[in-house]
């Protein structure tokens, strides 16, 4: 492992060249030929470069809009995105990373494995190559598809998310009808040493979280049941894991990002939000005895210095307030390793699909059973006992399957996945904003009442987005400025409040 991650940087910037997709990259003649490097050297490169992005920068956005994280008090890095605000700037190089190290590494492995017959290292090229373009919907709404690899066109037209989504899903299903599970896959870190099999299983899995994300705008039931009649998904949560070094620019992103001092930083950020401890952890209203903590809740956060766990308000980082609120030590920090995984989709996610799917289209003692499961999955994967207690106290409401799906999702995906959590929210809406907002819980001045907050929902941040304003979440990213500004069929923003398509 440790030759492959030597090779990276070089690898991850290799085949960018000259591409379309907005960029304004010229090829680095020092650089190897592409033509002599092998899909063993390139991969690895395409696989960490959408794990940069999609495991440090989408998991801190996704964290603040989710309400998961809020920030740390002295610090403003991401105050704007505690305030659910976004700029064209900000989203600009996640969005440069995920073409052009990302999918036009991605190509050239398709082309690579198409020229010599390899079917198993073009599937999982396919796959992550899906992977990107639905975050990029999920992101943006409208993106560069169709001619966005194209080095023919420089200025490509935006296609549809909707018509992406559709797409992805015709790609995924050609490599997977072409593929068998003896197939050989080329060298890579998310299945090492393992062939056709596992990918075939992420491929399912992804397919399923794309499915259900149409399935609110458009009838997919058929397709839906297919896929979930062949019952071919992965049985452990698809991630990044294992290949991540104790060494600068070797750690997983979001640590090396927000806690490793490797880099020379030694500034914290991300906090935990009110609303994931004050729903995971009860407190008696009249005498502020916690009643239950989500056995969990201590998996995903630190306590504070006190060892208590304490969540801050989105949309201020308390530099105001009066003590303890002016201390760091009072706040609650994300549990974080130089090796933690980077999650794809997680075992969890997939059954809660499942239960989904089931309360709308099939019985409701499967969508309870899959519901279960996905709780017992999360439980097993944050490390915890203590899940029939829990299934107990939150069973499954049939009857509002979406808001009981959709907040014990939100707090199953708090210390795996937000940025999938911050989508899932935005697709069931669901938690939903309650009545009480972080001015009532905050006045920008002395003591907070924290005790205010409505288990379960969201809440306006105490500053807001004027864009936005109360009750309402950031539905999607501006269009990125190093696309917007070179790039005429760039189209105009619908607005901040305008839902993706599968949103509306």
């Amino acid at each position: 492992m440790k030759r492959i991650i030597s090779i990276i940087s070089a690898v991850a910037v290799l085949v960018a060249g000259t591409t379309a997709c907005d960029l304004d990259i010229n090829y680095n003649p020092n650089l190897p030929d592409p033509d002599v490097i092998s899909n063993d050297m390139i991969f690895p490169g395409a696989e960490m470069a959408v794990a940069v992005s999609y495991g440090d920068y989408l998991r801190i956005v996704g964290g603040y809009y989710s309400q998961t994280y809020s920030q740390q008090f002295g610090t403003s890095n991401y105050l704007d995105y505690s305030a659910f605000t976004i700029s064209a700037s900000r989203c600009s190089g996640t969005y440069s990373q995920f073409y052009q190290k990302g999918l036009k590494n991605l190509k050239t492995v398709q082309e690579k494995a198409t020229a010599s017959g390899d079917k198993g290292t073009f599937l999982a090229a396919t796959v992550l190559r899906a992977f990107v373009f639905q975050t990029l919907v999920d992101c943006f709404g409208e993106v560069p598809y169709s001619e966005a690899l194209d080095e023919s066109i420089l200025t490509p037209k935006y296609d549809e998310g909707k018509d992406i989504y559709k797409g992805i899903l015709a790609e995924l299903d050609a490599a997977l009808a072409d593929v068998s599970d003896a197939d050989f896959v080329c060298t890579n870190f998310l299945y090492p040493g393992e062939g056709a099999t596992p990918w075939i299983e992420f491929a399912n899995a992804l397919k399923l979280r794309i499915l259900m994300r149409m399935s609110n705008v458009e009838d997919v039931s058929a397709e839906l049941a297919a896929l979930i009649a062949e019952n071919r998904f992965p049985a452990e949560d698809v991630e990044l894991a294992g290949c991540w070094e104790k060494a600068a620019g070797k750690e997983s992103p979001f640590y090396g990002e927000e806690f490793s001092t490797l880099g020379g930083s030694t500034q914290q950020n991300v906090i935990a939000n009110i609303a994931i401890v004050g729903t995971m952890q009860r407190v008696d209203a009249e005498s502020g005895a916690v009643v239950y903590t989500d056995p969990r809740l201590a998996a995903f956060f630190e306590t504070n210095s006190s060892g208590e766990f304490k969540g801050g308000i989105s949309g201020t980082n308390f530099s105001t307030a009066d003590a303890p609120y002016k201390s760091a030590a009072y706040w609650c920090r994300p549990v974080a390793s130089f090796d933690m995984p980077v999650s794809f989709i997680s075992v969890a996610e997939i059954e809660f699909f499942l239960s989904e799917y089931y309360a709308r289209y099939g019985s409701a003692t499967d969508a309870a059973d899959h519901y279960a499961a996905a709780i017992r999955a999360s439980f097993d994967a944050a490390g915890v006992s203590g899940a029939d207690e829990y299934l107990a106290r939150y069973p499954f409401d049939k009857d509002n399957y979406a808001e009981c799906i959709g907040v014990q999702k939100w707090l199953a995906l708090s210390g795996v996945n937000t940025f999938e959590s911050y989508c899932e929210i935005r697709r069931l809406d669901y938690p939903s904003f309650g009545t009480v907002k972080g001015s009532d819980m905050y006045s920008g001045s002395g003591a907070a009442n924290l005790s205010l907050y409505e288990p379960g929902h969201l809440y306006t941040p105490f500053q807001v987005f004027g864009s936005l304003g109360s009750g309402k979440l950031l539905e999607r990213f501006p269009y990125a400025e190093s696309s917007d500004s070179r790039n005429p069929n760039c189209p105009e923003f619908p607005g901040y409040d305008t839902p993706v398509f599968w949103g509306k």
